[in-house]
């Protein structure tokens, strides 16, 4: 049984900063790349941030220098820390984990496991 779970969603005002949590069950993901992906009412998925096996971050220009990704290997959990954040940002996030070469991270189709989402409000 492999599993995602999601956690840290809420309610935060515009330029409050929230941590979400991706708790990985099943097997060890040190060897996988994880990704976040979120997407609003209407709109397409969207990469957010991605920590590949090799450790190397890669961030969306929209995010960039507000967001930091960043993994616990030892307990098998990702984060994503987000500062500054702004009304653009509502969404629901995920995580993802997958095989995914450096070159590939931020597509989404390139990712095997999925977590449920954790809604993010930004209010302004």
């Amino acid at each position: 049984q492999v599993q995602l779970v999601e956690s840290g969603g809420g309610l935060v005002q515009a330029g409050g900063s929230l941590r979400l949590s991706c708790a990985a069950s099943g097997r060890t993901f040190s060897s996988y790349t994880m990704g976040w992906f979120r997407q609003a009412p209407g709109k397409e998925r969207e990469f957010v941030a991605t920590i590949t096996y090799s450790g190397s971050s890669i961030y969306a220009d929209s995010v960039k220098g507000r967001f930091t990704i960043s993994r616990d290997n030892a307990k098998n959990t990702f984060y994503l820390q987000m500062n500054s954040l702004k009304s653009e940002d509502t969404a629901v996030y995920y995580c993802a984990a997958g095989r995914v070469a450096t070159t590939w991270a931020r597509w989404d189709r390139y990712y095997e496991y999925w977590g449920q989402g954790t809604q993010v409000t930004v209010s302004s």
